[in-house]
């Protein structure tokens, strides 16, 4: 199984997704700010904020999760716990942002998801327990004489 180029065109496809996700959050704010409308008495200036704070963090989330891809990829070795957990809450939230998609945006935004879902979940499986087994006996196995 090829687990480098897998991990490798995940660490890019999140690359690219993280500055769409800031804009699309940016635009968003700028929607709110020139409303300037207020949910259910909320500060209109907090909503905005709020916007903005959320873009950023789900940028940087993003970009941190295609640095673990991209590590695991270039060293061809599983990532530890806390990058396996990144990439499994990254996996998730490209479901559950699948789900809500195919609803209110379509099915062409539901089939990007679901790629990205597929390629997170490809990069853990490829990089599993089996594969440091693996790697274990190929690496304990004595030279030839």
């Amino acid at each position: 199984m090829a687990r480098r180029p897998i991990a490798l065109v995940t660490a890019a496809v999140l690359f690219l997704e993280a500055p769409g996700i800031v804009a699309i959050n940016a635009v968003m704010a700028g929607f709110l700010e020139a409303q300037s409308m207020s949910l259910d008495g909320m500060d209109p200036d907090a909503m905005v904020a709020g916007t903005w704070g959320l873009g950023i963090a789900s940028g940087v989330a993003l970009v941190l999760c295609a640095l673990v891809a991209l590590v695991a990829g270039i060293r061809d070795r599983r990532p530890g716990r806390l990058g396996r957990g990144l990439l499994i809450g990254c996996a998730i939230a490209h479901g559950v942002l699948g789900a809500v998609a195919v609803a209110l945006l379509g099915w062409k935004a539901f089939a990007f998801l679901v790629a990205v879902l597929g390629l997170l979940v490809l990069t853990l499986v490829a990089y599993g327990k089996e594969h440091d087994k693996e790697a274990d006996a190929h690496e304990e196995a004595p030279a030839p004489a």
